[in-house]
């Protein structure tokens, strides 16, 4: 019989996570390495240290070792806003009129906002380790750029964030507070890389992706002396560290005797989802326990549904390496008037093969929907969420009133990644009625996707 459950359930200091849950041990099916762009041959540690720093390509290439011990200084900063709260939506339930239980897990509650913070602060450890000056990165709506500048800033290191430019120009106040923590932000593509000229010549008047900015920030990692580059998400390594998240949704589950039926995430490069699901698809592939987990990608952007999976470059420059993964081609360039960050040509590897092997579904949802479930939420939660964490709110209401309909009282877990205080050009824009829904067409993804590399 079930515990008496508070509203939120928060864990002692002391049941925090010291170890991080690598799901790559568990699976039968590894995800395919990642290749050197010049041989194509599997990228050693070696080959990927003059880019990364040389603890972070140990984890990237490392798909063997379960779990890997959290650096003590990390879980001294973790204290910081860690353990997040599983929070039951009970105000949400009672205005959909639900059976349903509907748990999400808040990582709003640091300065940065979101749940980048996680991986932020142990890149930016294992740089100053490794007796770095900086390191440089991209970011799309900016989560993931303030919270690695708020972690620069406490290792005392050099941070160099190339912004997506829509979201450079849609979210300043995101992009001030990157400055306040001391870093330099400059607009994707921009004309102070060879790679950002390029891409401007190729697409005048572009206003970005991800992999445009990816190929910036590497550029300037590897043309500067004592720099390296880090990235937020899409990369095994971030996973890894975001797996704090999975491991303490589990931990506060178990203690209150919960068992989760659907567990819910918003999917861009892979980090929250792969996060958040990571202890629950550990227990699938072991045989252990049976989850419907859902992965929910932008109709604009939507590299699960309707992506390919093949070998793709991860930066829209291509001088990164090749990744297996579910890909809409790395010279996709997503719609403007999508609102949410998550806009990367393709998906973490690991989510990818994840995927392939049935272990998730994907759901792709449109940006309007999408706003109507975050400002739903946020008149009787009281969180205003952020437009990526949202497209985990619409399909946590859909499956809500979907078990209206049935009876059924389902546990649906999803991730709440961050909240939408420096999105407000967005609701605005929702709020007015300016918001559109474009969905690209089978014709220019076919476009993009003729571009795949051929890889054997």
């Amino acid at each position: 019989m079930n515990k008496e459950i508070p509203y939120k359930i928060y864990l002692e200091e002391h049941e925090m996570p010291k170890e991080w849950y690598n799901v790559r041990a568990d699976m039968k099916n590894k995800p395919a390495p990642i290749l050197n762009p010049a041989t194509l041959k599997p990228v050693t540690v070696e080959e990927l240290s003059p880019v990364f720093c040389e603890e972070l390509a140990r984890q990237e290439l490392d798909d063997t070792t379960a779990l890997f011990e959290i650096p003590k200084d990390i879980r001294d900063f973790y204290k910081m806003y860690r353990p997040s709260p599983l929070v039951r939506a009970y105000c949400l339930e009672k205005k959909l009129d639900t059976p349903a239980h509907i748990y999400y897990k808040f990582e709003g509650n640091n300065t940065s906002g979101s749940h980048k913070l996680n991986s932020a602060i142990a890149q930016a450890y294992y740089a100053k380790q490794q007796g770095l000056k900086g390191v440089t990165t991209e970011t799309g709506a900016g989560q993931w750029g303030t919270a690695l500048s708020m972690a620069c800033s406490y290792f005392d290191l050099d941070c160099l964030v190339y912004m997506v430019k829509v979201s450079y120009e849609q979210k300043p106040f995101r992009r001030e507070v990157m400055r306040t923590y001391g870093a330099n932000v400059t607009p994707s593509p921009s004309m102070t890389t060879e790679i950002g000229k390029k891409i401007n010549e190729e697409f005048p008047g572009t206003t970005g992706s991800l992999g445009c900015a990816i190929s910036e920030a590497v550029e300037a990692a590897t043309s500067r002396e004592g720099y390296r580059y880090v990235l937020g998400s899409v990369l095994s390594q971030v996973l890894l560290h975001q797996s704090i998240i999975g491991l303490e949704t589990k931990a506060a589950l178990d203690k209150y005797d919960i068992k989760a039926d659907m567990i819910i995430g918003c999917a861009g490069g892979g980090s929250n989802l792969g996060g958040l699901i990571s202890p629950f698809a550990g227990e699938m592939l072991r045989g252990e326990a049976d989850y419907e987990i859902v992965a929910v990608e932008p109709a604009s952007c939507p590299s699960l549904t309707r992506g390919r999976y093949a070998y793709d470059f991860c930066d829209t420059g291509k001088v990164c390496p090749l990744a297996k993964m579910y890909t809409l081609g790395s010279g996709f360039m997503p719609s403007a008037n999508h609102a949410g960050g998550l806009r990367y040509h393709g998906m973490s590897s690991v989510v990818s093969q994840l995927y392939d092997d049935g272990i998730i579904s994907a759901r792709s949802v449109g940006q309007t929907e999408v706003f109507e479930a975050a400002q739903q939420f946020a008149k009787v939660e009281g969180i205003l969420p952020a437009p990526e964490s949202s497209h985990a709110i619409r399909v946590a209401i859909d499956e809500a009133l979907k078990c209206k309909e049935t009876g059924e009282a389902k546990n649906i877990v999803f991730g709440l990644t961050g909240t939408g205080y420096f999105d407000m050009v967005a609701y605005q824009k929702f709020n007015d009625g300016d918001m559109s829904d474009y969905i690209p067409t089978d014709e220019e993804l076919e476009r993009s996707l003729s571009t795949l590399p051929k890889v054997e």
